[in-house]
């Protein structure tokens, strides 16, 4: 369901970052660090023909990125945990191609600890994930954006063990975890050529999911959802829309889940390929963050978008709970160890 409404709409303002056209073909999945003002997020390959992504540490404050070049594709990566809690982090649990692994900063390396994913179909890759628990749960994508073959997945902690909760997805994309007034936990799901958010029901001890609940229904609408996130308290969604078009600017939208109704926008001008936020505090309040692209623009689109690709920040009305946590992946068992 989705309702129109009178939303309040900002203007964010663009990041002089990424600097280059490899880095500004397809930036998404944003993450908070627990460093004041910085964030991580990936490139997933640079460039139309690359097999080749990258993932990157933004100091929001000072608008400056490091970037750290990975053996593949990837789909997502979270900071893992440090022995000083508001030490910089350097190794990073992402999704790269068909794998899970580790990734470290300060040498390079890359572990695997679980490999195989979407064995039985080709041409996928993986895409958008969440923690919850110190457990992955992250999609794929076909690379055709054609057929229902690529997997929804739960990477379970307890028994490391990788289970396929679906396998007919397009492109799978925005991932939240939330908890309904019954205390049910409830997984908020996007397969972007839907253009519909969904809820199941989640069972991570059974390996499980419930059937699909629609949310918020984008199928009229010209763009697409991406990536996505939840509001502080769990009640809204913020999502990215990806427009193919060209267009003086691009949306990021904050929608009530109970009702569908339209609450905010942020626009992103001369960008109007939104791929996915995040929300990053700055002082008692949370800053939005909004990854774009270029990917599948064509030259002289991108003269008529001269900010595609880069990396935006916006106010928001959002105050930082005061139990606020970066997502951090714990890294304490076996397969990831130091």
């Amino acid at each position: 369901m989705s309702l129109q409404s009178n939303p309040v709409v900002r203007d964010a303002s663009v990041i002089p970052i990424p600097d280059n056209a490899a880095l500004r073909f397809l930036p998404e999945g944003p993450s908070p660090l627990s460093v004041a003002g910085w964030l991580s997020w990936v490139a997933i390959q640079h460039g139309e023909s690359s097999t080749r992504g990258s993932i990157n540490l933004l100091d929001l404050k000072n608008a400056t990125n490091q970037s750290f070049d990975l053996p593949g594709r990837p789909g997502f990566a979270f900071a893992c945990a440090t022995t000083q809690p508001d030490a910089m982090p350097t190794r990073f649990v992402a999704g790269v191609e068909r794998s899970l692994g580790i990734f470290d900063t300060s040498d390079g390396s890359w572990k695997t600890f679980c490999e195989g994913i979407d064995a039985d179909v080709e041409n996928t890759i993986i895409n958008d994930g969440v923690l919850w628990n110190d457990n992955l749960i992250f999609g794929t994508k076909d690379l055709e954006f054609e057929n229902k073959k690529a997997g929804l997945y739960l990477y379970r902690v307890s028994d490391e063990r990788l289970i396929r909760l679906r396998d007919d997805q397009i492109c799978s994309n925005g991932k939240m975890i939330r908890t309904d007034q019954a205390g049910q936990t409830k997984l908020v799901d996007i397969d972007s050529p839907t253009k519909l958010i969904v809820q199941y029901d989640l069972d991570v001890e059974n390996g499980s999911i419930g059937d699909p609940d629609t949310l918020i229904d984008l199928t009229d609408d010209p763009g697409v959802p991406d990536g996505a996130i939840l509001t502080p308290d769990g009640n809204g969604v913020i999502v990215s829309i990806f427009r193919p078009d060209v267009a003086d600017f691009g949306e990021t939208r904050w929608y009530d889940l109970a009702t569908g109704r339209l609450e905010g926008v942020w626009r992103t001008l001369g960008s109007p390929r939104n791929t996915c936020p995040a929300l990053v505090p700055m002082g008692d309040s949370m800053r939005l963050v909004i990854t774009t692209a270029t990917e599948a623009m064509p030259p002289e689109d991108q003269r008529q978008c001269p900010n595609a690709g880069k990396l935006f920040v916006a106010e928001t009305d959002f105050a930082v709970p005061s139990n606020w946590k970066a997502p951090i992946y714990a890294a304490s068992r076996r397969s990831v160890s130091e």
